[in-house]
């Protein structure tokens, strides 16, 4: 039995989702979900933001869909949000990257006003894959307002965010959509696949896995030419900026250099990819030696094998580590990666391999637990080399997303994407 199978595993992580998803539901604020410091408090020095706002709403959803009803009305607050709150800009489309806030003390306990949009009213393609992911989730499980949600954003992606030229979208605009910048980023893309797919199960139209497809397709080829390290930075072109910010390796978004655990995330969504093709009658068949490939070149060049162990955050285009800080969500994706990967060796009939990466699996939730498992439900983002709690990139305890789908990927299998596959595992 692989460890992804271990019924003794799945009733532990379904028990730490549970409680995961209570810890997060401290993130509700009058405007969406904010920012949560290390002791799950709301950080009020942070703009309530439209990524964090997104995937708490999908985590909600995913508990609600695991039959947690406490957890609806947090899912129907993060759409209310999306959907009319200040993030939305009614006059020129599409949401804020954050907002501004200040805490007001009324009769009834603190609120939080809103002053402003951060960053000028700065519009992301990365944070817009979260209004899809979370309005996808939601509609699957049937909330009000969800599905009205979902077409609004995915009618977003054709105005003003994909480049059919290029089979891509763009990075980042301006408010009122007259200025996009010049960077083109793959964080941005990875995310939007995610997104396509999830929209794929939700609305059963085929355009946003072909999309998710041509992507995948691209960071493969790309990467390839690069000894499978995936290059994050590109100009508006797509010609690659291999030297982007390397006066800010550990920049939370765009790194210097090479990201092993972008590395693991790509072969997990290539193979979800897969997998829905698969369930159309299609297939691709690059696919799993990709997904391969992208995998053992971030364990070649992410797993420390000198000291305390753990994926390091960025690595230089000869696989030295540049950022030696080890990220939960680097962790959390080489786990989802080594089930995805050893689910298609098992259909494969390949038992030499599946055990190797059975090993691997069990050898990460294991590292996960001493090091980054702070107690139930309550995960340390960052740690150092040595496996101290650190913040030199990511505070506190932003988000619950990574653990989360680390949590129920045992249940969900390759496809269909989490929130589909929940609901037909309850029906």
């Amino acid at each position: 039995m692989t460890p992804w199978e271990d019924p003794q595993l799945i009733e532990a992580f379904d028990e730490e989702f549970e409680e995961l998803a209570h810890f997060a539901a401290g993130s509700v604020v009058d405007c969406g979900f904010g920012y949560l410091d290390r002791n799950g408090a709301v950080d009020p020095s942070k703009p309530v933001e439209l990524w964090i706002t997104g995937r708490m709403t999908y985590v909600f959803a995913l508990a609600a869909l695991k039959g947690y009803d406490w957890a609806i009305p947090l899912v129907d607050h993060g759409i209310r949000c999306l959907s009319e709150g200040p993030m939305y800009d009614r006059e020129n489309g599409g949401w804020y990257s954050g907002l501004v806030t200040e805490i007001v003390e009324r009769e009834d306990g603190p609120h939080w006003k809103v002053v402003e949009p951060a960053n000028g009213g700065l519009k992301q393609a990365y944070a817009h894959a979260f209004v899809i992911l979370s309005s996808s989730a939601a509609t699957v499980l049937g909330r009000p307002g969800a599905r009205e949600l979902l077409d609004r954003a995915l009618a977003d992606q054709d105005q003003h965010w994909w480049e059919p030229e290029f089979g891509r979208v763009r990075e980042a605009w301006n408010r009122d959509y007259t200025i996009s910048e010049d960077y083109r980023g793959v964080n941005a893309n990875m995310h939007t696949v995610e997104a396509y797919l999830a929209a794929f199960d939700a609305t059963g139209d085929r355009l946003w896995l072909d999309r998710a497809r041509g992507i995948c397709r691209f960071v493969a080829d790309t990467a390839e030419q690069l000894h499978w390290r995936i290059p994050e930075h590109f100009d508006a072109e797509w010609n690659m900026l291999p030297e982007h910010n390397a006066d800010r390796p550990s920049d939370p978004f765009r790194p210097y250099g090479a990201t092993p655990g972008h590395g693991m995330e790509w072969a997990r969504l290539i193979l979800h990819t897969r997998a829905a093709l698969i369930g159309l009658g299609d297939r691709d068949d690059w696919m799993v030696e990709a997904a391969e490939q992208l995998f053992n070149r971030s364990c070649a060049d992410g797993w420390d094998r000198h000291g305390a162990g753990g994926f390091v955050y960025t690595t230089d285009w000869n696989g030295r580590p540049v950022v030696d800080t080890r990220m939960h969500w680097v962790l959390c994706e080489a786990v989802n990666s080594a089930c995805v990967l050893g689910r298609v060796h098992e259909e494969a009939g390949d038992a030499s391999r599946v055990a190797e990466l059975s090993t691997l699996y069990a050898q990460w939730v294991d590292w996960a637990d001493r090091y980054l498992r702070e107690a139930t439900g309550r995960w340390i983002h960052e740690v150092d080399a040595s496996g101290v709690e650190s913040g030199t990139t990511w505070e506190g305890k932003a988000d619950a997303y990574h653990v989360a789908q680390m949590l129920l990927l045992p249940q969900v299998g390759n496809t269909p994407c989490f929130a589909l596959a929940l609901k037909q595992l309850a029906e």
